[in-house]
């Protein structure tokens, strides 16, 4: 680059200098020169201005097209206004101001000189960017576009900057640095290609380097410190404590829950951290942010003592139950059993949500173990305390069927609590496979309480003991020895179950068949037979009666047999009376004839 006092010509107010004002001879030589030494002079004097070099210029007259800077040549120079427009659109041009400008092309013969200011600030920068790289200094650029692989920077001239090099970590959204102004290092430069490659990364690694020295003379165990936060990711945040970076976990951030660490700060935000451990031979650092307050476990019992109410906020449900925030840093579980005295609730989220205010008793507190038991029932007075003063065993009660299961039915007695009527309290003598053979959901129905467990919240009803017990009357009305009259119910290879009444059965068993010896009845008989059988034994307790065909029918036999024998003796009795009342018959005629 031509030295600017080299180049810079010297001038007086006037808007032209005459030649015989410029270098002007000795005294008393002038008049030997004649008109062709004087020219020859002149051109000898700006013999040094060669096209293509900068020179330094003084702005003489600016119009609406171009500005005129003379430069000391035969005339001035025009330049393109367009060339002193700055980023607002305003003109940077003044009368008397000095600029540099590039000679691009002069015509002796007919005095024109071309200039540009901005080609002259092109060159400069590219000498200062030569000088810069050969002392190894620095340059300042301004972001002005991402490019693909990196960031456009304006140092003069548009240079790039890698990706990697933008800073120390990998910057994800480079966007966010359009329009900032930072300090670069020159990678490498081809003025041939207009090329230019910059470097942040290698600026702050020198100054990180430099900090981190300072810092380990200072880093020890327990030492509170002053950081940045640098990074965050789902386990913690990295703060730059001062060129070494120290991680700071999640479950070190606060005596609380945290769901991630971005709740409790922000890239570039300015933190205080405790450092928990300096493992000073990998450089790793281990820092606390809640350390620096105490532990709320401390006196958590003292606060909070079996039977306190508590108000919180339910942090977390799980199938077994909600979490629920008292103070920060301290939760207690609201077992699901422990939401309701009454109903049956699967899962927590049929009552509460993540952010519900609740009130709560202490039911329990462990601090070693860091844990609460909490219960929401016991705000309210147990039912189950009284349920069995209002409704004692043997009390008949109406309600509507809430739901039907395979296993019975259940009936609304009184809020939250239902009765259990077990399939096999239906009926006493019929056989139901499921109860809604019999009854619908919503039906009005009646039962009697047969038992409250209060322990196990179960209130047991029946329904067949609004009834007497018909096999409690069967041995009077079906003694043994009864010869009874009814329809198969069922065949099988070990007998026939015959109907007595609804609800009652009796079973002729295989031996009790026939005299002969019988494998299986199922080929002699089908559902739906009349047979005759004798009742044999009955077991009120198992609810059996033992029948049987075979001694049914010796029953007919004797029958008939005791039949025929009382007709014969009634035969012979009226033949007596016959030949006794002859013979008197007899004996009166003789009388007569005496």
């Amino acid at each position: 680059m031509v030295d600017k006092q080299m180049t810079e010509p010297v001038v007086d107010d006037s808007k032209e200098m005459e030649p015989e004002e410029v270098h002007a001879p000795p005294q008393g030589e002038t008049d030997d020169l004649d008109m062709e030494s004087v020219q020859a002079l002149y051109d000898e004097s700006f013999g040094n201005i060669q096209e293509g070099e900068v020179v330094r210029g003084r702005i003489v007259q600016v119009s609406e097209d171009f500005v005129m800077v003379d430069i000391g040549y035969k005339s001035e120079g025009e330049i393109p206004i367009a060339e002193f427009v700055d980023e607002t659109g305003n003109v940077q041009a003044n009368i008397g101001d000095e600029v540099d400008v590039l000679l691009e092309y002069h015509d002796d013969d007919e005095g024109s000189v071309f200039l540009s200011k901005e080609k002259a600030e092109k060159i400069k920068i590219w000498d200062d960017i030569s000088r810069i790289y050969a002392e190894d200094g620095v340059i300042e650029g301004k972001v002005v576009s991402r490019v693909k692989g990196g960031l456009s920077v304006d140092v003069g001239i548009q240079a790039f900057v890698p990706g990697s090099q933008v800073d120390l970590r990998p910057v994800r959204n480079l966007e966010s640095l359009i329009g900032r102004t930072f300090d670069f290092k020159i990678l490498k430069y081809n003025k041939k290609r207009r090329n230019v490659v910059l470097s942040r990364r290698v600026l702050l690694e020198k100054e990180r380097e430099a900090l981190k020295s300072k810092t380990l003379e200072d880093l020890e165990d327990g030492k509170i410190m002053e950081g940045v936060v640098k990074n965050i990711t789902d386990y913690g945040v990295f703060v730059d404590l001062g060129g070494i970076d120290g991680l700071l976990h999640i479950t070190d951030m606060s005596w609380g829950r945290v769901g991630h660490p971005s709740e409790m700060c922000q890239i570039g935000d300015t933190i205080k951290v405790m450092v928990l451990h300096f493992d000073r031979e990998n450089e790793r650092v281990s820092l606390g942010l809640k350390q620096l307050a105490p532990d709320p476990w401390t006196h958590a019992v003292d606060r909070y003592p079996v039977g306190t109410q508590v108000k919180g906020r339910v942090v977390s449900l799980t199938d077994y139950g909600a979490f629920v925030e008292i103070e920060e840093g301290i939760e207690g579980l609201i077992h699901v059993s422990e939401m309701s005295w009454t109903r049956r609730i699967r899962h927590p989220s049929k009552i509460l949500s993540v952010g519900d205010r609740v009130d709560a008793v202490i039911l329990s507190i462990d601090p070693e173990k860091k844990r609460i038991s909490l219960g929401m029932k016991q705000l309210e007075p147990n039912p189950w305390d009284v349920i069995a003063d209002k409704y004692p065993v043997g009390t008949v009660i109406s309600g509507k069927i809430k739901n039907i299961t395979d296993f019975g039915i259940f009936i609304g007695i009184d809020e939250g609590i239902d009765g259990l009527v077990h399939i096999s309290d239906i009926s006493w003598t019929k056989r139901i496979r499921h109860p809604s053979e019999v009854f619908k959901k919503g039906q009005e129905v009646q039962a009697i309480v047969l038992n409250i467990d209060k322990g196990n919240e179960r209130f047991s009803l029946g329904i067949k003991q609004l009834e007497p017990d018909p096999w409690e009357s069967v041995p009077q009305r079906y003694p043994v020895g009864a010869v009874l009259t009814g329809p198969v119910t069922n065949v099988t290879d070990f007998g026939l179950f015959v109907e007595i009444e609804e609800g009652i059965e009796g079973l002729v068993h295989v031996s009790e068949i026939s005299k002969e010896k019988i494998k299986t009845p199922i080929d002699q008989f089908k559902v739906g037979d009349q047979v005759t059988a004798k009742v044999i034994n009955i077991s009120t307790k198992d609810r059996k009666i033992g029948l049987s065909i075979k001694k049914a029918e010796e029953h007919d036999e004797r029958t008939d047999y005791q039949d025929y024998m009382n007709t014969a003796k009634a035969a012979t009795s009226n033949l007596g009376e016959l030949l006794k009342g002859e013979l008197q018959a007899r004996q009166n005629n003789f009388s007569s004839d005496d």
